[in-house]
């Protein structure tokens, strides 16, 4: 009877935010230039990339239109790679001197104690770096025979800064499922404080490869795993927010499910796209910096993000957690929108 009472509770708030449409983190993807060739790679970035990196006064014209921020908002630099621009610290300080938070996502390969150094001079806040598993699968994952090595260097460079916040992600698959515990350990052991757990989106290079993805089984273990490891305060442990786990609901993260992307979450793609989580569907864009101005369009479009009825379709229409959910992480739709990608709450359902 709580359960259900907090569960109603959450859909008032989630019909809140929603209407208020607070932006809290614009991602920017500053470059598709990436220096790994990872097997899992949604976006299909290569070290050369069909697009020039975005001039930053490009993107400092978009965020200008910003004009009283949130107290909350992140700008957000992703890519590809965006250390491989070489004035990515003249980036964050243009953000940083407009009173603006900034981070940043890397996958740590060139992330070494002088540019540590340079980055928190630049005003770097935040910082999540990828850690796929223990060396073998690591590497494997992100198809190099050193990355292990230079982001087991970063991570020891990122603890040690006490004013950066810092967590890790990992992108669980069948490679590296058997080593959870281990990599636990591993990043406890270096002093790491956040621990983000992923299953891989079935989009760019990820469908060539059936290794990539967690049965039904593997999935409900996941879950118990992080459900045992939140128990522990050595690390705080969660799952991502990408989808919906029906029980497994506050027992893998903070609170209930809640997709925010378009809600508090908007991004500025490479070639101008203005749109929500850099990893959906491009057929969602919104507008275009290059035509239209970036606020207005954040306060008066995004429709498709902010009233989701349109995804009760398919296996969502028959679905009863229908209300909590509303179909899933908006990354497992495509453009098309004939179906959902993946069902979390399914997979765990038919194990059970």
């Amino acid at each position: 009877m709580f359960s259900s009472f907090k569960k109603l509770l959450f859909r008032k708030f989630k019909r809140s935010e929603t209407k208020l449409h607070e932006l809290n983190y614009l991602f920017w993807e500053c470059t598709t230039r990436c220096n790994l060739n990872c097997l899992h790679c949604g976006s299909d970035c290569s070290k050369d990339s069909l697009y020039h990196d975005m001039p930053l006064d490009d993107f400092l014209s978009a965020l200008d239109t910003v004009k009283t921020p949130s107290k909350n908002f992140m700008v957000v630099l992703t890519g590809g790679e965006p250390l491989l621009r070489k004035d990515i610290e003249l980036c964050g300080r243009a953000i940083k001197k407009r009173g603006m938070k900034w981070s940043m996502v890397s996958n740590g390969h060139l992330y070494d104690k002088e540019k540590h150094i340079s980055l928190l001079n630049a005003g770097l806040g935040a910082l999540t770096i990828s850690l796929d598993g223990l060396e073998e699968s690591h590497n494997w994952l992100r198809n190099s025979k050193d990355s292990f090595s230079r982001v087991s260097n970063a991570i020891n460079l990122a603890v040690s800064s006490s004013r950066l916040y810092f967590d890790v992600v990992t992108c669980i698959n069948k490679r590296n499922f058997q080593e959870l515990s281990s990599i636990r350990n591993y990043l406890i052991q270096k002093g790491v404080k956040a621990w983000r757990l992923f299953t891989i989106i079935p989009i760019g290079r990820a469908i060539r490869n059936p290794e990539l993805f967690l049965d039904n089984c593997q999935l409900i273990e996941l879950m118990e795993f992080i459900n045992k490891s939140r128990k522990s305060s050595a690390i705080d442990v969660k799952f991502s927010c990408e989808g919906y786990v029906g029980n497994y609901e506050l027992k893998v993260r903070d609170n209930y499910f809640f997709c925010r992307a378009g809600i508090n979450i908007g991004s500025i793609l490479i070639d101008g796209s203005i749109s929500a989580c850099p990893n959906i569907d491009r057929d969602f864009a919104q507008g275009n910096i290059y035509k239209d101005n970036f606020y207005d369009i954040w306060q008066t479009k995004y429709e498709l993000f902010r009233n989701r009825r349109w995804t009760n379709i398919g296996k969502c229409a028959e679905c009863a957690d229908y209300k909590d959910c509303q179909g899933n992480g908006f990354h497992y739709w495509q453009g098309d929108k004939k179906n959902v990608l993946v069902c979390h709450n399914e997979q765990l359902k038919k194990q059970h």
